[in-house]
């Protein structure tokens, strides 16, 4: 049995009362809601087909229609095959002037949180912001000082500002001349090379440059070069997670905790954003199972890719129960999307 226009009209007036009071749906609600002005009875007719058919379901016994995840996905590929189809140059300006104008800021990481906090707020759903920074990083500026007896702290500012800081141990004690010696060596040798271009034959001409200091020169480049390939390259930021507690559906306590714990989770996080960045689609939208973290399988996961200059790759993700307001939400990532690339884009405009 295929979907025909009329059971399609049906299917879509079923989920969007569901998605405005989270309730049930009857043939008699929505006989007021669609123009096809069919009586109760022939839209029940259809509703029973359209549960045979897996689109919709009933809770229990006696109670109206809500929708499956097959429901929820023919409905959200049509609305986004109509919003690819609508999408015009004067659409996406448009889309620039909503509400969501971000502050420039100079680091990447308050940049994430900025963003993450701003789509929480207009959507009222949990939302995630993730950066990629980008392989072969290049130093910008290193900056050597004495912490305490025993420890050197270097920061280092790598290329799209981000920023390490390392504690270097050390039995070697340096006073303030020595620390402006070793920066100045340090930033005239390195600044602009990628971390992975500082070998074995620059670590060798600087160590003789700095004399006594040789050594902890060494430890710093070492240092650095470590603080610069860890994991924390993948940075997270996640916000509104008491926003599920507005939706009764997801704030029951153990349906609560585990997703909460899983917006914490920063190893579940990672492995949902390399599946997302493995996808060249735009927009995507995981559905109940269809969702890769465990702890989500009860929500709606809407995603997309940005970029920023030098380099840097993006996760936007929204988290909300499975009948979330789609067209909002994808409207809303569409805007954060032509922002950034405004405001932080590479010279194509942060296209993805």
């Amino acid at each position: 049995m295929e979907i025909d226009e009329r059971k399609m009209k049906i299917l879509k007036a079923v989920i969007q009362n569901y998605l405005e009071t989270g309730e049930p749906v009857g043939s008699r609600t929505i006989s007021k809601y669609t123009d096809l002005k069919l009586s109760p009875a022939t839209i029940r007719n259809e509703m029973a087909d359209l549960e045979e058919m897996g689109y919709i379901i009933q809770p229990h016994t006696s109670a109206g229609r809500i929708p499956s995840d097959k429901g929820y996905r023919l409905y959200v590929d049509e609305m986004l095959r109509d919003k690819s189809e609508a999408l015009d140059k004067r659409e996406s300006e448009l889309n620039r002037k909503e509400d969501l104008l971000i502050e420039k800021v100079d680091k990447v990481e308050v940049l994430l949180q900025n963003v993450a906090k701003k789509l929480a707020t207009n959507t009222n759903y949990a939302t995630l912001v993730a950066a990629q920074n980008k392989k072969g990083r290049a130093i910008k500026f290193i900056q050597v000082s004495q912490l305490e007896k025993g420890k050197i702290l270097a920061v280092t500012v790598l290329e799209g500002n981000v920023i390490k800081n390392t504690i270097v141990e050390t039995g070697t004690a340096i006073d303030s001349e020595a620390a402006l010696k070793i920066n100045l060596l340090l930033n005239n040798e390195i600044d602009g090379r990628a971390i992975e271009d500082v070998n074995l034959d620059v670590i060798s001409k600087l160590m003789k440059s700095a004399g006594d200091y040789g050594m902890l020169v060494r430890d710093i480049l070492d240092a650095i070069a470590a603080a610069a390939r860890s994991d924390e390259d993948l940075q997270i930021y996640t916000s509104g997670a008491t926003n599920i507690f507005k939706y009764p559906e997801l704030s029951d306590n153990a349906r609560a905790s585990e997703l909460i714990y899983a917006l914490e989770e920063k190893k579940a996080l990672s492995g949902l954003v390399e599946d997302i960045e493995n996808s060249t689609d735009g927009i995507k939208v995981y559905i109940g199972e269809e969702t890769p973290i465990e702890g989500m399988k009860d929500c709606s996961v809407v995603t997309a890719t940005y970029n920023l200059k030098d380099g840097a790759r993006g996760t936007i993700g929204i988290i909300g129960p499975k009948r979330m307001d789609y067209e909002k939400v994808v409207e809303t990532i569409n805007s954060i999307k032509a922002q950034l690339g405004d405001a932080y884009g590479d010279d194509e405009g942060g296209k993805t």
